[in-house]
């Protein structure tokens, strides 16, 4: 119904936003992700999912078209309401919830708050081909993925425990060059383990 909203940002929380538009004042759910891409911008667009219930009528709010896609995506699956949905994209990023489905990594997904093993399992087998196919995914990250799973290999054939690794590389994955190499991530893992 609405496919977006735009106009003057008068409040936020990590929860929500009120954007007044034309004096018309939306309460708008948001996540993690939207709300730090909102910044300190007085004006911003937001684009929106409408869901109605027999006792509500929510709108979600998104920084980007992406965001909203994987939204409704997560939302398909059996188990998926908004809530969690939007738990998940504030827990990770839409990238990271990408990869994690793409690698198969249900333990990732697991590891959210209401996710559950069989949730996490119905997530991949949902949303796997769909994320290929419509091109929410990344370029890229296919090479980032490999990357990531020789590093955990190399790392945890030297004796370290696997969710250590993985939560490490995961962490320097954030927070460097997106076209880092093999032995970079490791010399960079080893400092931190």
């Amino acid at each position: 119904m609405y496919n977006h909203l735009a106009g003057k940002l008068s409040e936020k929380n990590p929860a929500f936003a009120i954007l007044e538009c034309n004096g018309v004042g939306f309460h708008i759910n948001i996540s993690l992700h939207t709300f730090s891409n909102l910044g300190n911008e007085e004006f911003c667009k937001l684009y929106t999912h409408l869901q109605i219930t027999e006792d509500a009528q929510t709108l979600w709010g998104f920084a980007d078209e992406d965001e909203r896609k994987l939204f409704r995506q997560l939302i398909s699956v059996s188990g998926v309401g908004c809530n969690t949905a939007r738990m998940m994209l504030s827990s990770m990023s839409p990238t990271e919830i990408q990869e994690a489905i793409m690698a198969e990594n249900f333990v990732r997904l697991k590891s959210i708050k209401g996710i559950g093993e069989k949730t996490a399992q119905r997530i991949i087998i949902d949303l796997k081909d769909k994320v290929k196919k419509e091109g929410v995914f990344m370029p890229g990250i296919t090479s980032n993925l490999k990357v990531r799973a020789e590093a955990i290999s190399a790392l945890t054939s030297l004796g370290f425990s696997k969710p250590a690794v993985e939560k490490t590389i995961d962490s320097i994955s954030r927070n460097s060059d997106s076209a880092i190499t093999v032995e970079a991530l490791i010399k960079s893992a080893l400092k931190t383990l």
